[in-house]
């Protein structure tokens, strides 16, 4: 369970969400946290980019910029869904101790693997990023089997 606070930070990743799905793509958001200071937000834009590497923490961390080491290492991430190894390794990379995730019964590929690399994991069960994530699933089955490598 999150408190009011970072489901504030978690709500902006939401909105990333919504933005991203108005756009056609794919409705991940995310929010890149320091000491209660919002860094910098991002959504799975592969579709609207064209990009085989921007889902929404990927993109979320590219739009904080280049950032000293000791920023990183004192930031939350906070995303709409479980992060795939491709975001969790960027997270890794940069040494995020702690991901706040909205939902990860739709998707979950790299939570142990987050775990065993002393990542803090928090699991909200944010029944609107459920929401976003089922319709997106329903709606455009295809284009989800594309974002997670997969064939449809």
């Amino acid at each position: 369970m999150i408190d009011a606070a970072e489901q504030t930070f978690l709500d902006l990743a939401i909105e990333q969400a919504r933005t991203g799905w108005q756009e056609g793509g794919i409705p991940i958001g995310a929010a890149l946290v320091h000491d209660g200071e919002v860094l910098a937000v991002g959504r799975n834009r592969r579709v609207q980019m064209g990009s085989a590497i921007r889902h929404g923490e990927t993109d979320c961390i590219e739009n904080a910029g280049r950032l000293p080491a000791r920023i990183y290492r004192g930031s939350t991430l906070y995303t709409t869904l479980s992060p795939c190894f491709m975001c969790a390794g960027t997270a890794v990379l940069y040494d995020i101790p702690r991901i706040v995730i909205g939902e990860n019964r739709t998707f979950e590929a790299s939570e142990s693997w987050l775990a065993s690399r002393g990542v803090e994991l928090v699991v909200a069960d944010d029944a609107t990023c459920r929401s976003l994530m089922d319709t997106m699933i329903a709606e455009k089955p295809e284009l989800w089997a594309e974002d997670i490598g997969e064939e449809a």
